[in-house]
C-alpha cells in the first residue's frame, strides 16, 4: 500500500508494481509473513545542477541598520546595489526565531526554533545608535513597538490565510511565546502542567491567551512576508538567486522547536567537536541533535521542513556544519563525547528534494559548511548530490607547518569561495594577528602562546602575499574571482576594511559576538565604491 505525499493512495503487488514516483517523500506498507513492513520512499533528484560561474556578497544582518537592530527592509539597498553590479545573491546569517523574553541569548547560532523566523528584525523606527546592537536596550522597544501596530492595524485576509494555512503548528508557537512571557524563556523552568504543548493546562491556556496567540502569529506573517518580499525584490533586480539564508546545526534545547516537537531530539547530551587544532579542549555547543532514529520514524518530516522553511524565502541555503550529516559528536553533560552514526543517504535526498522545489519552484542551491575533519566518504557523496563545498582561502593550503597556500587554479570548482567565514578574522584583521590580540586579551590565550602564534602569522600572510599582485582588498579579491570555485562570497568586513570579526569562538562576554555595527550601515555599504571595483572585478573574471 502506497500513499504519496500527496495523499492519493495505490495498491499493488511485488517491486515491480510500483509506479514511477512524484518528487517528494511517500510511505509503503508491504505485508510480509512476519507482518507489516514500512517503509519511506524518497524520490529525489540525483543531483542539484550546479550553478553557473557567479558572485554575491555576505553581510551580518543584525549590523545592517544605522541605528537600533538590523532589518529585513535593510537588505533592499544592497539588493537594488548588488543586483546593479551582476551580484547573485545575498547572504546573511541564520533568521531562526531566539528568545524575546531573554535579549541576552542573541546568537544566531543558538536559536529557539529554526523553523520560525526572528521578529527582532522587524523594521521599526527609533533605536540607539553606536559601534554595537545594543539588543537589550533596542529589542524590548521594537517589541513594544510592534505590539502598538498590531493593536492598532486590522489585520488584512492575507494574514487570515496564513494563520489557516500554518494551522495548528504556528498556533503553538505562538502560544509557546505567549507562555514565555509569562514564565521565562525556557520551558524546562515552567510550572510542569505547561511543559507540554497537548497538555490540559496549554489546552486552556489556547483560549485565554488567544490575543497573544494572534500577535504572535502576526509577527511570524510579517517577518515572512519582509523576506519574501526582499526575495522578490532580488529576482527583479536581476540575481540570479537572492537571497543566501544559513541553518544553524542544531537548535537550543528547551527552546520553542523542542517544546514542539520534543520526540524528533535526543536529550543529555549536546552538539559539538572533539579536540582539534580549532580547539584543544574540544567543543560543546550546547545544542540539541536530532534523533536519528526519530528522524526515520518521522519519514524524515522534521528535515524537510527545516529546509523547506528556508527555501521558500529564499535561492540558497548555507548547512552549518554539514559534517553532521555523516555523524554528529554528542558530548552528554560531565562526560566524554561520542560519535553518533546519521542517515547521510536519506539527508542528503531530502536536501535535494527540497532544494528541487525551492526558490520559487526554480531549483535552490545547498551549500554545506565542510571545515574541519571530514569523515571519510562524505565528499563524496556531497559532491555526488550537488552540494557546494565551502573554500575559505585562509584554509586553503597544500602545508601548514611551512605556510603554502593554494594558488587559485588549485581550488574546487563545486563550491563557494571567500577568504573567511563569521567565526574567522576579517582579511585586515587576519594581516594584523588581531584575532590573537582579541584572544589573548580575552583569556584565551597565555602571551607565550600568543607571540608565537603571531610570529606563525607573519609567516602566513607573506606566504599568501605571493599569490598576489598586491596586499590590498582588490587583489584578494581577483584571486578569488580567478578561481574555479563557481561561487564567490564577498564579505561586507572587507570591503568595509574592518579589523574587528564579527565572532570570536570560545568567548561570550569578553568579546562583542554578533553585535559590530557595519559602519555608516546599509546604504554606505551600498553605495561605497569599492563595491563597484568588487562588481567589476567580477565581471571580469566572467562572474
Amino acid at each position: 500500500r502506497l500513499t504519496r505525499e500527496d495523499g492519493v493512495e495505490t495498491e499493488g503487488q511485488g517491486v515491480e508494481s510500483l509506479p514511477v514516483l512524484p518528487l517528494g517523500i511517500h510511505r509503503l506498507v508491504a505485508d510480509l509473513p512476519h507482518g507489516p513492513q514500512r517503509m519511506t520512499l524518497l524520490a529525489a533528484p540525483k543531483t542539484i545542477p550546479l550553478p553557473a560561474r557567479a558572485w554575491g556578497m555576505t553581510v551580518p544582518l543584525y549590523a545592517l541598520s544605522e541605528r537600533g537592530i538590523g532589518a529585513y527592509d535593510d537588505l533592499l539597498p544592497l539588493i537594488d546595489a548588488l543586483g546593479a553590479g551582476g551580484g547573485s545573491f545575498l547572504g546573511m546569517n541564520p533568521v531562526h526565531a531566539g528568545f524575546p523574553t531573554d535579549l541576552g541569548l542573541f546568537s544566531p547560532y543558538t536559536p529557539s526554533h529554526r523553523r520560525r523566523l526572528n521578529v527582532l528584525h522587524l523594521q521599526t523606527a527609533g533605536g540607539t545608535d553606536g559601534p554595537l546592537v545594543s539588543y537589550e536596550t533596542d529589542g524590548p522597544e521594537r517589541r513594544e513597538m510592534l505590539r502598538a501596530e498590531f493593536k492598532a492595524s486590522s489585520p488584512p485576509q492575507a494574514f487570515a490565510d496564513y494563520v489557516t494555512a500554518e494551522g495548528r503548528s504556528l498556533e503553538t508557537f505562538a502560544l509557546h511565546q505567549a507562555l514565555s512571557e509569562r514564565y521565562g524563556p525556557f520551558w524546562s523552568g515552567w510550572p510542569e502542567a505547561y511543559q507540554h504543548p497537548d497538555s490540559p493546562a496549554c489546552a486552556a491556556a489556547r483560549a485565554e491567551l488567544r490575543e497573544e496567540i494572534a500577535f504572535h502569529s502576526w509577527l511570524q506573517w510579517r517577518a515572512e512576508t519582509a523576506l519574501a518580499e526582499a526575495q522578490k525584490a532580488a529576482k527583479a533586480a536581476g540575481m540570479r538567486h537572492g537571497l543566501y539564508v544559513d541553518l544553524a546545526v542544531g537548535t537550543h534545547p528547551h527552546g520553542a522547536e523542542t517544546w514542539e516537537d520534543r520526540e524528533s531530539f535526543a536529550f543529555g547530551a549536546a552538539l559539538g567537536a572533539p579536540p582539534d587544532a580549532f580547539s584543544a579542549e574540544g567543543q560543546n555547543w550546547g545544542l540539541a541533535p536530532f534523533n536519528p532514529i526519530a528522524l526515520r520514524d518521522k519519514a524524515y518530516a522534521p528535515l524537510a521542513e527545516t529546509f523547506a522553511r528556508q527555501l521558500r524565502v529564499s535561492g540558497m541555503l548555507r548547512i552549518d556544519h554539514i559534517l553532521g550529516f555523516e555523524r554528529t559528536f554528542w558530548v552528554p553533560q560531565d562526560a566524554p563525547g561520542t560519535y553518533v552514526t546519521m542517515p547521510r543517504d536519506s539527508m542528503l535526498a531530502v536536501a535535494r528534494i527540497e532544494a528541487a522545489r525551492g526558490n520559487g519552484g526554480e531549483g535552490g542551491i545547498i551549500i554545506g559548511e565542510d571545515l574541519g575533519n571530514i569523515p571519510d566518504g562524505l565528499s563524496g557523496a556531497l559532491a555526488g548530490s550537488g552540494v557546494l563545498g565551502c573554500r575559505v582561502a585562509m584554509f586553503e593550503r597544500w602545508n601548514w607547518d611551512d605556510p603554502e597556500f593554494k594558488p587559485a587554479e588549485a581550488y574546487d570548482a563545486a563550491a563557494i569561495a571567500s577568504f573567511s567565514t563569521h567565526d574567522l578574522p576579517t582579511w585586515q584583521g587576519w594581516r594584523q594577528g588581531a584575532d590573537i590580540a582579541a584572544r589573548l586579551q580575552a583569556g584565551g590565550i597565555a602571551p607565550d602562546q600568543a607571540a608565537h602564534e603571531q610570529a606563525h602569522r607573519r609567516r602566513e600572510t607573506t606566504a599568501f602575499d605571493r599569490l598576489l599582485p598586491a596586499t590590498d582588498q582588490d587583489a584578494l579579491h581577483m584571486f578569488l574571482a580567478r578561481t574555479p570555485s563557481r561561487l564567490v562570497a564577498v564579505q561586507a568586513e572587507v570591503i568595509l576594511d574592518m579589523v574587528e570579526q564579527q565572532n570570536l569562538p570560545g568567548t561570550t562576554s569578553e568579546y562583542p559576538n554578533w553585535r559590530l555595527r557595519l559602519p555608516g550601515g546599509a546604504r554606505a555599504l551600498a553605495r561605497h565604491e569599492k563595491l563597484e571595483r568588487v562588481a567589476e572585478i567580477m565581471r571580469k573574471n566572467d562572474r
